[in-house]
């Protein structure tokens, strides 16, 4: 690896994390915003113009505030659950391509940190890794609410995953690789994934909530129930790594969807933005698109949460077992049926 492209991807992985952790902070802002003109009310005003500082008031408050470990946790664990989940949160960009490849001074760089061609193993990969951090935590706190919150977010990731991973073999039988990269330049223009398997893309979507612990799969954490969940006891930056945790998952995951399904990068008219604007212009209108994808996924999240009310555990896992997985099975079937006629 040349010098000048070990430092492009040095400096690419350093954007990638501080975009991160902004848009994870900023949604906290945004949700109470979208709260707010659901509810009919104003939302945070106070702390700037439009209450646009609240979440820097409200990191300043979790750096201040007083670290509190209960007597009878196990303290090097109950560390390593939030740090754990940050973690995970964080790598999970690492293969996700965010535009085409760009030309600077002669010199062509990738906007991703690394393309393997296992990208959406490396994904799921991280995705299962990251409930050992809420299952750490939840246990170390020793509190009843707080384990009964951990043994429903191991068991709800487990439960879900097999109907994310289900749903997305029928996508892999038409792509033919793991690679997201190679993935996203097959929907050039607007041959978008999502038109040949909406069915996959909307059993990806519920998936995503559930993983993400989103509602109406807030079951983890449900304040009704169980005070909080899995952070109950947290306090200060280990209750805000968790939250940005949540946050983060929910940015990474609305990426992969917009790479597997809405095309990525890509948008239509590309081509000619290339010929008749320039070869550099295309792929930074190409970013902004990506971006913009994202955003309104991250607003769907939003939207569902302050629209749908939480299910009954018992609805939650019949949800996952007795109607995704054979919706995701018949899904392949018929993508299978589809293809072989087609060819």
């Amino acid at each position: 690896m040349e010098t000048t492209d070990l430092i492009f991807r040095i400096v690419l992985i350093v954007i990638i994390f501080a975009i991160s952790l902004v848009v994870a902070m900023y949604s906290t802002y945004a949700e109470r915003k979208v709260a707010a003109f659901f509810q009919d009310r104003i939302g945070p005003n106070r702390a700037g113009p439009w209450g646009i500082l609240q979440p820097l008031a409200d990191g300043g408050k979790m750096f201040l505030k007083e670290e509190i470990i209960p007597t009878n946790a196990t303290p090097f664990l109950f560390i390593v659950g939030p740090s754990l989940a940050i973690l995970t949160a964080c790598i999970g960009s690492a293969v996700i391509p965010w535009g085409q490849a760009i030309v600077i001074g002669g010199h062509t760089f990738d906007l991703q940190v690394t393309d393997i061609n296992v990208g959406i193993l490396y994904i799921f990969g991280v995705v299962s890794l990251g409930v050992y951090g809420i299952m750490i935590g939840g246990w170390a706190s020793n509190n009843k609410y707080s384990l009964l919150g951990a043994i429903r977010a191991a068991s709800q990731n487990i439960s879900y995953e097999i109907s994310m991973g289900l749903s997305i073999i029928a996508l892999l039988m038409l792509t033919g690789t793991l690679s997201l990269k190679e993935i996203a330049e097959q929907q050039h223009g607007f041959a978008w994934n999502v038109w040949r398997q909406p069915l996959g893309f909307v059993l990806f979507l519920v998936c995503a909530f559930a993983e993400t612990n989103r509602s109406p799969f807030d079951l983890p954490e449900c304040e009704t129930e169980l005070v909080g969940g899995y952070h109950t006891e947290y306090s200060s930056m280990k209750l805000g790594f968790y939250l940005f945790a949540e946050y983060i998952n929910m940015f990474i995951s609305s990426a992969v969807m917009a790479t597997l399904y809405w095309g990525g990068y890509n948008y239509p008219g590309m081509d000619w933005v290339a010929a008749h604007v320039g070869p550099t212009i295309a792929p930074i209108i190409g970013v902004v698109v990506f971006f913009g994808k994202i955003f309104f996924s991250i607003f769907f999240f939003m939207w569902v949460r302050w629209t749908i009310p939480r299910f009954r555990y018992d609805q939650l896992m019949d949800l996952g077992w007795k109607v995704l997985i054979p919706l995701a099975i018949a899904n392949i079937v018929l993508t299978g049926v589809i293809t072989t006629l087609l060819n």
